[in-house]
């Protein structure tokens, strides 16, 4: 399963976060999502704000773009991007076009 979902505006990506990493980092496929190592720790919303930076900067796209939608507080996250190409977004993260 593609973790990677075409959507209105936009994509939704399914993520398992791995917070204290060494760098940030994608990190491929962890069973139907993907992973990504942030070098933020999981602390007063570093994690958060780090992936929103992290996939911003990947994607192309201003941090305004990018909204977790659900697991604020969990490693599995879920997360719309907004104005971005779904075909561009999955070559940027290594993945198959939805």
């Amino acid at each position: 399963m593609n973790p990677l979902d075409r959507v209105a505006g936009g994509i939704r990506l399914r993520l398992r976060i791995q917070p204290r990493a060494a760098t940030s980092e994608v990190a491929g496929l962890h069973g139907d999502r993907l992973r990504i190592r942030l070098s933020a720790p999981p602390v007063d919303g570093a994690a958060n704000e780090a992936l929103v930076r992290f996939l911003s900067e990947v994607l192309g796209v201003a941090p305004r773009a990018v909204e977790i939608t659900a697991g604020h507080g969990a490693r599995q996250k879920t997360v719309h991007v907004s104005g971005v190409d779904p075909a561009a977004a999955a070559a940027a993260l290594g993945l198959p076009a939805p």
